[in-house]
């Protein structure tokens, strides 16, 4: 692609023929207000508040559909700029603080801070009321039409991971996001719609106050526990570069927020790992229900409850690693230290909407407990220690506590091909008893939406797949339809890039930020002398002292789960 020079204020720059003026401004630190603009998604110059003056012509323009070419040359600081930029503004707000529930409050909103960056606070406009009722997804999501801007990326990014479950409803100034009226199309409550709105009108349903009042009551045991992927990301939500870790600093952060115990997700997942490759394994020995699919992500099951059903067979019966860490932590953990596990409380901090649908399930409950009973999303969790006065940057590094110990194998979890990877490192041990000269595998990493390879483990060449969105997903399925004997072993994210892409995760969300997050993960894993999750002592320690003396019976109840047809909204 032809390079040509473009001038934004006093500086020129080299960049792609074409490439929108906006991006261009990101790419390159100038800070131009937008809402509406995402650059995985199609321009729709909707907000109006991205506006830049092309000096030659004098008109103004949407820096976002504004194309680079040669001489370009354009002003973000004119007067006319500013004053339609600051109208447009207005007229976004108009309405905002007087419905936000979190500003209502005192809370911290994103979008809130994002109008207050440009001098934005109060409105001299009115707007009427839209005509729509709130929308909860299950315990995941919801859908607030009263703070809808009708940007439209809630229903794009829907459609382009394949579900098509918004649309854009009512005209002119009643226009907003909605579901769909169609008994064959269910939200799977992934929160991509969340991460994609730029004004809080989808988000996560807010725990933060549950979170509080559980710090607050003396009488109960509050553990924290962090998934893989919030470390690499929540930096961003105090304006760090994607992919800086912050794991010291988050363990800190939870114990100056006043958690009793810092454990983590991570010793979960390599819970997950062990049952996980044993059932692998077991499946490959007596050639049933193959392929297997992964099943740690609770919208990815989901999908496949409501859409394929005739195939829930193939998922493995694991659970996923906050239930195997939240539920050990109850069980376990709570016998070790003779804690009456009714006064436990397991705060999970993900980078997931879904999760929080998953820790209500009914089917998850252990002893009639829930493994996990809130779940924070990185988001909220940011906005936490906010209202707290936690600068993260500025804490010094802390440690977990030996029962959160985890393998490298577990950090790689959220990263797409990171479960696949992690249980294939297991498997060989338990196909051969021997440890692995090798652990990487490369072929499963990386962006693609679809990666496909053969792996070798034991002298046996494995089909495997590894897929990140229902869109992608419904190929596979159809491979699987035509020919069953084409895979052996199928990873399924339905986030892109995997859980490190999730919706829960910080505003803005990009395939190059996720990139970022990404090499992260797989950093952690490289520098951890602890590689592989059969070998981690507490691990260890919790199979063979504690799983191994129970019933088969309350052992599938701590380890493994069931699925089932889904309904509409079920």
């Amino acid at each position: 692609m032809n390079q040509v020079t473009v001038r934004i204020d006093d500086k020129e720059f080299s960049v792609p023929e074409g490439e929108s003026l906006l991006q261009t401004a990101i790419n390159n630190g100038i800070d131009i207000p937008h809402f509406c603009y995402h650059e995985d998604l199609p321009v729709g110059a909707s907000c109006r508040t991205c506006l830049v003056e092309d000096l030659k012509t004098g008109r103004v323009l949407t820096s976002c559909s504004l194309k680079a070419a040669d001489g370009l040359a354009v002003s973000t600081r004119t007067a006319k700029v500013k004053k339609l930029r600051l109208d447009n503004l207005e007229l976004l707000l108009a309405g905002h603080q007087d419905k936000c529930p979190k500003c209502q409050k005192g809370m911290y909103c994103h979008a809130a801070e994002e109008f207050g960056k440009y001098g934005v606070t109060t409105v001299k406009y009115w707007r009427p009321e839209i005509q729509a009722k709130l929308h909860k997804m299950s315990q995941a999501a919801l859908i607030d039409p009263q703070l809808c801007i009708a940007c439209n990326k809630c229903v794009e990014i829907c459609d382009k991971i394949g579900i098509g479950f918004l649309e854009m409803r009512g005209r002119n100034i009643q226009n907003h996001a909605a579901p769909k009226n169609c008994a064959d199309i269910d939200c799977i409550y992934c929160g991509q719609c969340t991460v994609h709105c730029p004004v809080g009108a989808t988000r996560e349903q807010d725990q933060i106050a549950d979170v509080e009042k559980a710090l607050a009551d003396k009488r109960k045991i509050v553990i924290a526990q962090m998934a893989p992927s919030v470390r690499a990301s929540i930096g961003e939500e105090f304006g760090l570069p994607p992919g800086t870790d912050m794991t010291g600093r988050v363990y800190t952060a939870f114990r100056k927020l006043g958690f009793d115990h810092v454990f983590d997700v991570n010793m979960g997942a390599d819970i997950t790992t062990v049952v996980e490759a044993a059932e692998l394994v077991e499946r490959i020995k007596e050639n049933k229900k193959l392929p297997m699919f992964t099943s740690c992500c609770p919208a990815w099951v989901k999908f496949m409850e409501f859409y394929h059903p005739e195939m829930l067979g193939h998922l493995t019966t694991s659970r996923s690693p906050q239930m195997h860490s939240g539920g050990a932590y109850k069980t376990w953990w709570a016998a070790k230290e003779k804690i009456d596990p009714r006064r436990i409380v397991v705060v999970s901090l993900m980078p997931c909407t879904s999760k929080k649908y998953e820790a209500r399930h009914k089917k998850m409950k252990i002893n009639g407990m829930w493994p996990v009973d809130y779940v924070l999303t990185t988001r909220e969790f940011g906005a936490l220690l906010k209202k707290h006065k936690i600068n993260l940057p500025k804490l010094k590094p802390g440690v977990v506590d030996e029962p959160g110990t985890y393998s490298g194998a577990a950090a790689i979890y959220g990263a797409s091909g990171g479960v696949m990877e992690s249980a294939l490192r297991t498997a060989a041990h338990e196909l051969t008893g021997q440890e692995l000269e090798k652990l990487e595998f490369k072929k499963v990493r990386g962006m693609a939406g679809i990666k496909r390879t053969e792996v070798e483990i034991a002298g046996r060449k494995l089909r495997v797949a590894v897929v990140a969105t229902p869109a992608n997903a419904e190929k596979i399925i159809r491979e699987i339809k035509r020919d069953p004997s084409a895979y052996d072993y199928i990873e399924v994210m339905a986030c892109p890039g995997g859980c490190i892409g999730g919706g829960g995760q910080p505003i803005p969300t990009t395939l190059n930020i996720v990139k970022k997050r990404t090499e992260a993960l797989y950093k952690a894993d490289k520098k951890n002398k602890l590689r592989q999750a059969h070998l981690n002592p507490v691990v260890r320690d919790f199979f063979d002292n504690y799983i191994a003396k129970l019933s088969r019976r309350s052992r599938e109840a701590i380890l493994n789960t069931s699925y089932s047809r889904k309904k509409k909204f079920e």
